[in-house]
């Protein structure tokens, strides 16, 4: 690619596609890079999709469906946004029930409901902190009240603060992430195991940062590794019982995510560094999920996906 470097107070120019900027006004751009979404940030973690620009694209119209999850019960965290809002509406549209447990995000929320709805699907909105254990346990038992059983898990829910150095990274922001990130996993998996039978499928949202770290993330980056090692062991653990546990590993994705966490001038370049050259969008991430939660996957536990549009190569 070519680069030029280029002074943000230009008039007749954008400052789009800014790889770094300094204090003078000065960054590095890429010419070749094609945009798709502006400077933008959100102060709320982990961020509202209604508020994103482009909005991510979610469902995909041309998708053939097949039955794979007729009947099933599918637990979703972050189900309302996301990743988590375009595995949702797969679920449903393969025959699933859907349990959106979500935190506060209640606009995106309602929005994924009623999509799921329109198609003919059921959808059950929970709100509430999956960093505490009651919560957790809570979404189990109306989940078992209303649908009678849990045949699908998916711990999607996370969060992710960017910090110049690990010095920066106060105790309350890495607990934060921890009990979020790795806790809440561990509480709502630990909950669910008692009425999981055969054949049911834990799937993990783990993360590339893992596998190439990130100098930026470096506290959410432990987490997303703490992930990996839970998968593995427990599908071990749980292999003669034979219930499924997997880790999906995205790469960059256009999500919520993302404004709430990175400083505006990052996002239009976001990523810039895959082979193919660009953020994937939600949709084409959700079939890996809807895989591992089908019998097409019933050979395979203690995976890690990798999606990615080729930036890692696992």
């Amino acid at each position: 690619m070519n680069y030029k470097y280029y002074n943000s107070n230009n008039n007749g120019q954008d400052d789009y596609g800014l790889k770094y900027i300094d204090d003078q006004g000065y960054g590095l751009i890429c010419k070749d890079y094609k945009i798709e979404f502006p400077p933008q940030h959100q102060d709320t973690q982990p961020g509202m999709e209604y508020l994103m620009k482009p909005r991510p694209i979610f469902n995909n119209p041309y998708y053939r469906v097949s039955g794979k999850l007729m009947n099933k019960v599918a637990i979703i965290t972050g189900g309302d946004s996301g990743i988590g809002r375009a595995v949702s509406v797969g679920f449903a549209k393969e025959g699933a029930i859907v349990v959106i447990a979500y935190y506060n995000e209640h606009k995106d929320a309602e929005e994924t409901k009623e999509f799921i709805e329109r198609m003919g699907g059921k959808c059950l909105l929970i709100a509430g902190d999956i960093k505490e254990s009651n919560f957790c346990d809570k979404i189990i038992d109306t989940t078992i009240e209303n649908f009678g059983k849990i045949d699908i898990l998916v711990n999607n829910a996370g969060v992710q603060y960017q910090q110049k150095s690990l010095l920066d990274i106060t105790d309350e922001q890495f607990d934060l992430t921890i009990k979020t990130n790795v806790y809440a996993m561990f509480y709502l998996t630990k909950s669910a195991l008692k009425c999981m039978r055969p054949g049911a499928s834990i799937i993990n949202v783990t993360s590339i940062t893992t596998f190439k770290g990130e100098p930026e993330l470096i506290d959410y980056v432990t987490s997303k590794g703490a992930i990996v090692g839970f998968t593995r062991s427990l599908a071990t653990n749980l292999a003669d019982k034979n219930i499924r546990v997997n880790a999906v590993s995205p790469g960059v994705f256009w999500t919520p995510l993302q404004p709430a966490c990175w400083e505006k001038e990052k996002i239009p370049t976001l990523g810039s560094d895959a082979p193919m050259g660009r953020a994937g969008h939600p949709y084409e991430i959700a079939p890996l999920f809807i895989y591992l939660a089908s019998d097409d996957s019933s050979y395979v536990t203690g995976q890690v996906m990798h999606v990615n549009g080729g930036e890692y190569k696992g």
